[in-house]
């Protein structure tokens, strides 16, 4: 079987420095050795991706079936994000290197807010899933959609250059 060729084990191009080897930071909260919150994340972040989509359906339609649609991927989103953050929060405040990082601090505020907006985007909708759609609900789904970019953004530079919850053995 052939061996993986990694970035790292590349050498640097002229005038470029040469990439570091992070060592690798385990997961605290893991079931064996794969840590839950990027396994956990997916659903929440679909959901809240999706109700973009459904309020912008809304819009266009006015018909009630986006509405309601979007009460459930407001409350998916909002719920399943705040189960997902418990395992990420687990990481920060358990391992001494993820603590260290600001990206983690970063990624962790823009989280929360992300996820307070999310909930709000539920409770705006949960009286009557039609009657503040537009535009508060579509303007904070937009709004956390941003944030989930920025979350995200955060979180992939914790797993890529920091290598939080990355197996580097081979």
């Amino acid at each position: 079987m052939a061996t993986r060729e990694r970035l790292t084990d590349r050498p640097p191009e002229e005038g470029t420095p040469a990439p570091r080897q992070a060592a690798p930071i385990r997961s605290r909260a893991a079931i064996a050795g794969h840590p839950l919150h990027p396994m956990m994340i997916h659903f929440p972040v679909a959901a809240l991706l999706g109700l973009v989509a459904v309020d912008v359906a809304y819009l266009m339609s006015r018909d009630p079936f986006w509405a309601r649609a979007g009460l459930w991927l407001a409350g998916v989103g909002a719920a399943g994000g705040w189960i997902a953050s418990l395992a990420g929060l687990v990481d920060l405040v358990t391992v001494a290197p993820v603590r260290r990082l600001v990206t983690g601090w970063c990624h962790a505020v823009i989280a929360v807010m992300m996820l307070s907006l999310a909930s709000m985007n539920w409770l705006l909708r949960f009286g009557d899933d039609q009657a503040l759609v537009i535009p508060w609900g579509l303007y904070v789904s937009l709004l956390t959609a941003a944030m989930i970019a920025l979350a995200a953004y955060l979180g992939g530079r914790l797993v890529y250059e920091h290598a939080v919850g990355v197996d580097t053995e081979e």
